[in-house]
């Protein structure tokens, strides 16, 4: 005989509508959001993210960094919570899926289990990590880095925005900074329901990807320097142009992303010269590189590639190239009990669905260094995300969230 909750589903059109209402806060024209992190737009989801999960019974506190830890108590006090989480900050003109899909799925689960008078044995807690994005303070997975150990929290609260704003000053004038050390007591485990962001899932017809690990991630600040000097009066022979060799790297950088094809990834984001005047040679170009791989060494041969390259370039040129490791993300495999009962729940349920590698990094990667982790994926149409026609729909929504529900049930009864 099947127990209660095994026929459990979450309420869709609620989950639905939660996403619709939470996209008013920092809402673009173009149907998107921009809600960078400690915004005033982010402060504003979280106040509704504060009264809704107090109204679904949960008491909601925020860590040093103003991460916001909402908790549904359990029947056995002994036990760590089961942590379920993500992000509600977004990209600059993000959509209105990633990260917000996973949050919000955690409070449907907890309003299905209220509904149906269940009690976990461990408690439940929401998690909203602050700073997903990296988009206004990097490196990205900031608040989630600290909780793990692999930043401090006075690191975190010195970095800056491009306007020189602090992480602490903009933390401190939303007021969302709480008494707990961001480093707290590791969860008995973490399930983290995202969009896939990429076409994947939805290309193969599937409609849960299960992962089972996420590739590594290496961003470098790439400075090029040579001289300014006046665009109608130096010969091309005699000139220290930093833009030609900026644009040279910027070729090889692209190189570099297909040299191990279905595998490399590099990208360059940011490609800013100065002084940035029409008659005048650049004295500085200044460029971001990300670069991804899901093996062992495989960042390591990225960057490598990158570096002779570059060295060559100054040489030719007669430029200075100076390249910098922002930030690294080693390659992750997730837990595999977790990911097995998010396998055994997607059977279960009977939804199609394929083991998937995350190209993006994920909180999950951080929480996996310090407690079990997994997560799962829906497609978004087209692939599309980190842009204003990210979309989904409530079907794919409900069926996420589903597994997710019953994941953490089926952790629950095996822990």
């Amino acid at each position: 005989m099947s127990s209660p909750a095994s026929n459990l589903r979450i309420d869709s059109d609620r989950l639905w509508s939660t996403l619709t209402e939470t996209a008013a806060f920092g809402a673009t024209a173009k149907g998107g959001l921009c809600r960078l992190a400690l915004s005033e737009e982010d402060a504003q989801v979280r106040r509704w993210f504060v009264a809704a999960c107090e109204a679904a019974g949960c008491t909601v506190r925020a860590d040093e960094l103003g991460s916001l830890y909402a908790r549904r108590e359990g029947t056995d006090p002994t036990l760590a919570p089961i942590a379920i989480g993500s992000h509600l900050d977004t990209q600059p003109t993000g959509g209105r899926f990633d990260g917000i899909l996973g949050v919000l799925a955690g409070l449907e689960l907890i309003r299905t289990l209220n509904d149906a008078g269940l009690v976990t044995r461990h408690p439940i807690e929401i998690v909203d990590w602050t700073n997903e994005e990296g988009a206004r303070f990097a490196p990205a997975m900031l608040a989630s880095g600290v909780f793990a150990g692999a930043f401090d929290a006075d690191y975190a609260r010195t970095r800056t925005d491009r306007d020189g704003v602090s992480f602490a000053d903009a933390l401190n004038a939303i007021g969302f900074a709480g008494p707990a050390p961001a480093r707290g007591a590791p969860p008995a485990a973490y399930f983290e329901l995202h969009i896939e962001q990429g076409p994947v899932l939805e290309d193969a017809g599937v409609e849960i990807g299960v992962v089972t690990g996420v590739q590594g991630v290496r961003w470098l600040d790439v400075t090029v320097s040579g001289q300014a000097c006046h665009a109608g009066t130096t010969p091309m022979a005699l000139r220290r142009d930093p833009l030609q060799g900026a644009a040279r790297l910027a070729a090889v950088v692209d190189t570099i992303g297909r040299s191990e094809p279905g595998v490399s990834l590099s990208t360059v984001g940011v490609f800013e010269a100065f002084p940035g005047s029409r008659n005048t040679v650049p004295e500085t170009v200044r460029m971001t590189v990300d670069l991804r791989h899901p093996g062992p060494g495989g960042l390591d041969r990225l960057e490598g590639a990158l570096r002779v390259n570059a060295a060559a370039i100054a040489s030719d040129l007669g430029l200075d190239i100076d390249i910098a490791e922002v930030w690294t993300s080693p390659p992750v495999v997730f837990d595999p009990a977790c990911v097995g009962a998010v396998h055994q729940t997607v059977a279960r349920l009977g939804f199609t669905h394929q083991d998937i590698i995350s190209g993006a990094g994920h909180d999950a990667v951080y929480v996996s260094r310090v407690a079990p982790a997994a997560m799962i994926f829906t497609p978004c149409e087209g692939g599309i995300s980190h842009n204003e026609a990210e979309n989904m729909t409530p079907a794919q929504a409900a069926a996420g969230a589903d597994v997710l529900l019953h994941a953490v049930l089926a952790f629950d009864a095996l822990s």
